[in-house]
């Protein structure tokens, strides 16, 4: 059978703990200074809410996720539904998740490792790697830049209709709710 996760043993105990924290509203930061969040996203197959403990790097004014273990499960539901709810402390927002090609992943993971990402180690390159080695991790590694719903919309299609986005508000409200009946039921 195929090995479906590559994480650590000791990494997936350690998101149980972080999510019971972060889901209590207490903010956390990550090794390397990283602010943590709750990454909500709609399972691809379940169509369910799951919800993982992440890491948000911010250079440039952009936000970014990257996945030190590879293409895992939630990096999957996040490229089948391209949005996500990210919530830190008591405050939570949606976002658009856009994963970048291969040559520009590449430069975020080359400026995030320079800048001293601890999760280096499982990008298996160093600050002194060349470019191609950081091309070559991108592509085991994806990395997502984080929008608001409303710019990558207006980037995408300018001259949408009216009614597209009134449906795509009400999935989101029945998504939210759906998530605020996961928080409710687990606490």
């Amino acid at each position: 059978m195929a090995k479906t996760s590559q994480v650590p043993l000791f990494v997936r105990i350690g998101n149980i703990l972080t999510t019971t924290l972060l889901r209590a509203g207490i903010k956390l930061v990550g090794p390397g200074n990283y602010p943590m969040y709750l990454l909500t996203v709609r399972g691809r197959k379940s169509g369910l809410p799951r919800t993982v403990p992440i890491v948000i790097m911010q250079r440039n004014g952009k936000r970014y996720l990257a996945s030190p273990y590879g293409v895992v499960d939630w990096i999957r539901n996040l490229r089948a539904a391209g949005e996500a709810i990210l919530t830190r402390g008591r405050r939570s927002e949606t976002v658009n998740a856009r994963e970048l090609p291969t040559g520009e992943a590449a430069l975020v993971l080359q400026e995030n490792i320079k800048g001293g990402n601890p999760f280096a180690r499982f990008y298996q390159v160093t600050a002194e790697s060349s470019l191609e080695d950081f091309e070559r991790a991108a592509l085991h590694h994806p990395v997502f830049v984080l929008q608001p719903p409303l710019v990558q919309k207006q980037q995408e299609a300018p001259a949408a209709s009216q009614e597209e986005p009134q449906a795509e508000r009400e999935e989101l409200r029945s998504f939210r709710a759906q998530v605020q009946q996961e928080k409710g039921g687990r606490s």
